[in-house]
Order: C-alpha cells, then sequence, then structure tokens
C-alpha cells in the first residue's frame, strides 16, 4: 500500500495561508459571501487536469487543505498518490465538505499540484528518452530559489538520478551533484587542467571527478590534457558547448549535420580520443539544452553518452490543474461541459 508523507512533513506559512494571502481575491470574496449569508450547503470538489502526466504536489496539497482549512475534520478528501500516472480529465483529488470552510484555499493547492506535476512529468520524460542512463535535475538557476527543495522532491518522484543543490535533495535525502563550473575555471586564468587539480586537491575525495571541457571551444583536447595529469582520478568529462559555437575538433567534419553546440560528432570525437589514448575509463556528461526529444535522438543513434544533465527544459510546457464543484448536496450542480467523474483508483484521506 501507498504510504503518503505526514502533513507535518511540510513547512507551510498557516496563517498567511488561512489569511488568503497567497488567495486570488474571488476566492476570498466567496467565503465571505458564504458566511454572511449562512449559506453552507455541502459540496463536492472535483480535481483534474488535461494531459498525460505523473502527478506530483498531492501529499502537499493534502498539508495545506488539512492544516489551512478552517475545521479540516469537517472534510473528506481523496486522492491519487504522488507519482501515479495521470490521464487527461482524470479526476485526481475530491474534497467533500462546506466550501467556505476551503475555499481560499483553492489557488494554494492547484499551483502546488500545477507545478510539481510539470516538473515530474518533464523529468519522468527525460528519464524515459534515456534508457536507463542516469539523469541530473539542473535547472535550478533558472527559477527562484525558494522553489528548489518541492522542484527537487518532483524530480525524485519524476525518477531523476541526482541533484544540484542541497535544497534540491532535502524532501528525499539526496546529497547535491556537481562538477566544475566555468567560473573555477576563469579564475585559473583559463586553464581547465589547474582547475581540475585544485578541486581534486580540496574536494573530498568521495566526490567524482568531474572536468568540464568546453572552455576553450576545443573538447578533445582539453578532455586529453585533464585525463593525462589525472589518470583514473577522472571519472568524467562534461561537454556544455554554447548553442552557437562549433566545438575546433568538429570544424574539419562539417558539411552534412549541425555543427553546433554538443552536436553528435563532438561526442564521437570525445570518446574516439580518450580511448585511442588508454582512457576509456572517462565517462562522457552531456548538458547544454537537453530535452527528451533530443536525448530520444542521441539514444536512436547508440551515441556514447554516460550521463545526461538538463535544465531549463525541465521548466517548460504547462499542466495546469482545475477544480470545480460538480456535487450539491448530494445532487449534480456542474458548469456545462463538466460532470461528475467517480474514479476508483482515489483513495481516502485519513
Amino acid at each position: 500500500m501507498k504510504q503518503r508523507l505526514s502533513p507535518d512533513f511540510f513547512t507551510i506559512p498557516v496563517e498567511q495561508i488561512k489569511n488568503g494571502f497567497f488567495s486570488d481575491s474571488y476566492f476570498m470574496r466567496t467565503q465571505e459571501i458564504l458566511v454572511k449569508d449562512n449559506h453552507r450547503p455541502r459540496v463536492i470538489m472535483q480535481v483534474f487536469q488535461r494531459q498525460h502526466a505523473v502527478i506530483c504536489g498531492v501529499d502537499e496539497a493534502i498539508a495545506i487543505i488539512k492544516k489551512c482549512a478552517h475545521d479540516p475534520n469537517n472534510l473528506v478528501i481523496h486522492a491519487l498518490h504522488d507519482g501515479d500516472h495521470i490521464e487527461p480529465w482524470e479526476t485526481v483529488m475530491t474534497i467533500e465538505g462546506d466550501l467556505a470552510n476551503f475555499s481560499h484555499l483553492e489557488t494554494v493547492y492547484l499551483g502546488v499540484l500545477s507545478r510539481q506535476t510539470k516538473i515530474a512529468t518533464n523529468v519522468h520524460r527525460v528519464v524515459k528518452a534515456a534508457n536507463g542512463k542516469p539523469v541530473l535535475f539542473f535547472p535550478s538557476r533558472f527559477d527562484h530559489y525558494a522553489v528548489q527543495a518541492s522542484d527537487g522532491y518532483a524530480a525524485h518522484i519524476g525518477g531523476v538520478y541526482g541533484v544540484s543543490t542541497p535544497a534540491n535533495g532535502s524532501l528525499w535525502g539526496a546529497e547535491a551533484l556537481g562538477t566544475i563550473p566555468h567560473a573555477l575555471i576563469a579564475v585559473y586564468d583559463g586553464d581547465t587542467v589547474q582547475a581540475s587539480k585544485a578541486f581534486d586537491a580540496y574536494i573530498d575525495p568521495q566526490v567524482n571527478r568531474v572536468a568540464l571541457v568546453d572552455f576553450a571551444n576545443d573538447c578533445v583536447g582539453t578532455s586529453l590534457a585533464v585525463a593525462k595529469e589525472m589518470g583514473d582520478k577522472l571519472w568524467a568529462v562534461r561537454l556544455d558547448t554554447a548553442d552557437n559555437l562549433v566545438d575546433v575538433s568538429v570544424l574539419p567534419q562539417m558539411g552534412t549535420f549541425k555543427p553546433t553546440g554538443v552536436c553528435p560528432q563532438l561526442v564521437l570525437n570525445v570518446r574516439q580520443a580518450l580511448d585511442r589514448e588508454g582512457f576509456s575509463h572517462v565517462k562522457i556528461m552531456v548538458s547544454g539544452g537537453f530535452t527528451a526529444d533530443r536525448i530520444g535522438q542521441f539514444e536512436a543513434a547508440n551515441l556514447p553518452v554516460d550521463v545526461y544533465a538538463v535544465g531549463s527544459s525541465l521548466y517548460n510546457d504547462n499542466v495546469n490543474f482545475t477544480a470545480d464543484i460538480v456535487m450539491l448536496d448530494g445532487k449534480p450542480s456542474a458548469k456545462v461541459g463538466r460532470s461528475y467523474r467517480p474514479n476508483s483508483r482515489l483513495t481516502l484521506v485519513e
């Protein structure tokens, strides 16, 4: 039986949510009208979205309802579980009770479900495309720091191998992973070998040594230079060539393919050079604009990539949840085009 995270697991600004600080004003006004008119019918609120997706944020949405409803003991919640695969229009949660009790929460719980489901779904797509190879979650620099913990949890639900910040891993006990950034190479006067040696000298030996090798736009030459210096200590090289550049090793081969960025030919060039010089143990990590489709193309071509690091594309595409009242005092009461859709997969939330 699937287990839910306790509501106490989440850090929730209870008083601000209860006061409507994060709520659309019309939900607050709805609540005010119902209370002042003493109009308290019992409703069923039904939550759904319109895509094939991997749902996430359910446990946090439940926590919000349980902690921030005015009388949570008089609400009945049925819901799917984080990680469930869902169909378009499938009911993922129902909330039954007095609308004035929880009207102020709709903006908040729908937002949690939307964001976390988007990330879990996008991560699942790239993980599936990678055919079992590790995928690293590296998009945190592209959004506000306050969402890193929940984003990292959603990435975990989607199947990601590792994350880049401690906050990303805080809700599921993962340590942050990371390679050498361009900034470290820059302050060592653009010398990737010296930057890699400094990393090796001062960073915990348990951390994999991964050299970022595109600083001089010569991934083959830089990979070999670092490998010759570090030998067996070098775990991998990371290719991160910008999409508007052509690596020097690719220039002689141009003519029949798109040569910019981390293109297939660049991956082959680096792999062949490392193998030729006796560094077949060194893995290849790629980053820079990777999406599920692009990873799928690399895998279909059987390219020698060992690890994919994926960034901003994991924040693309919207998954938008909607909540509708579909029953009123036990009778159908939905807007045109919507109706009560019972779902046997929902389980009662204790």
